[in-house]
Formats: C-alpha cells, sequence, structure tokens
C-alpha cells in the first residue's frame, strides 16, 4: 500500500468516527430533550391530579359558579391530551407549543376559580382547599424548574443540531429542531401590566 492510500483510509476512518460521534451526540442531547420532559411529565400529572380535587372541596361552597368550575376542568383536560401529545415526541415544535398554550390556558382558569374562592370565606377558611392549594403551588413551582431544564436541554440539542459542522449529520438524518416550552405565547401577554388606583 502507498502512502497516498493510507492517508487516504486514515482520512475516511477520521471522518467515519467523527460522523458516528457527531450522530451519537445528536441523539444523546435529543434524549436529554425526552428525559426532561419526562420530569415536566411527573409534576403535570401531579397538577392534573390535583385539580379534580380542589373543583370538588369548591364545588360544595360555589354551585352556582358552576361555569368557573367547568372551565378548569375542561382547561385541564386540554391540557392533559396536549401533554400525552409531547410525551409521545417530546422535540416536536408543535406539540410543545400546543402544549405551552394548554398550559396557559388552564393557568387562567385556575386563576379565575382563586378569584372566586376569594370571594368566600367558608371556602377560603376550608382546610382541604388550603392544604390543596398548597399543594398545586408547590408543583407550579416544580413544574416551572422542569419547564426550565426542558428548555436547556432542548437549548443544548438546537445548538448542536444547528453548529456546523455537525448539522450536516443533523440534516442527513433528520433531526429537527425542538420547541421551547414558554410561558407567554403572545405579544399582549408580555406587555407591562398596568395598576391604575
Amino acid at each position: 500500500m502507498s502512502t497516498t492510500q493510507i492517508l487516504s483510509w486514515v482520512v475516511v476512518a477520521v471522518l467515519v468516527f467523527w460522523a458516528v460521534g457527531a450522530y451519537n451526540r445528536l441523539v444523546r442531547l435529543r434524549n436529554a430533550i425526552g428525559n426532561a420532559f419526562a420530569q415536566i411529565d411527573v409534576q403535570l400529572k401531579r397538577r392534573y391530579d390535583l385539580i379534580p380535587n380542589l373543583v370538588e372541596t369548591a364545588r360544595k361552597y360555589i354551585a352556582h359558579e358552576r361555569e368557573t368550575l367547568e372551565a378548569v376542568i375542561a382547561a385541564r383536560n386540554q391540557a392533559r391530551t396536549a401533554a400525552e401529545h409531547v410525551r409521545v415526541r417530546p422535540t416536536s415544535a408543535g406539540s410543545v407549543g400546543a402544549l405551552a398554550i394548554a398550559e396557559q390556558a388552564l393557568e387562567g382558569t385556575l386563576a379565575r376559580l382563586m378569584a372566586v374562592v376569594e370571594n368566600y370565606p367558608e371556602l377560603k377558611a376550608d382546610q382541604t382547599l388550603r392544604e390543596l392549594s398548597e399543594e398545586l403551588t408547590s408543583t407550579e413551582n416544580k413544574v416551572a424548574f422542569a419547564r426550565q431544564a426542558f428548555n436547556d436541554a432542548a437549548l443544548d440539542y438546537n445548538n448542536a443540531a444547528q453548529q456546523f459542522p455537525t448539522n450536516l449529520i443533523a440534516r442527513l438524518f433528520g433531526f429537527k429542531e425542538a420547541g421551547m416550552l414558554q410561558s407567554t405565547t403572545s405579544d399582549e401577554e408580555r406587555k407591562t401590566l398596568r395598576v391604575q388606583f
């Protein structure tokens, strides 16, 4: 074998090892997104399980606020369905965006429920409701931390998939951009709230 052939084989071997390494890194980062969503999913399931108990406790006191209670349950069901779609494909930007919208709607209906609760002193004093509210608040904090970890994993993956020369491997094997979980979905929500007395 000539020196040129040996050099050619060495160059090909280096390229193959690099391509395998780049591919494996992208797979590892994509799997990290799945793991990060699994952590969110645990907290979301806990939240989804708490909400019916919260609504049932409130229902005893505020039966005439039926629309609010039904809206909370409907928003919970939509968010749960969206979470199931993300669970199947955690790197799907469309599914992650739909989950963010559904979660935002759920947070809005929960805020309306808590505003209604404020108008009922006997409900506010209910021990079960207080405990459920505390658990829900704790779960919300855990969701926020898990969402941050998910976004960090998605950022690492997206950076790796978009940087040269790894982007060549990403395109070749169909590694798509991962979506980020955002707390706001429109410019209107990002505006500063004006309080006037």
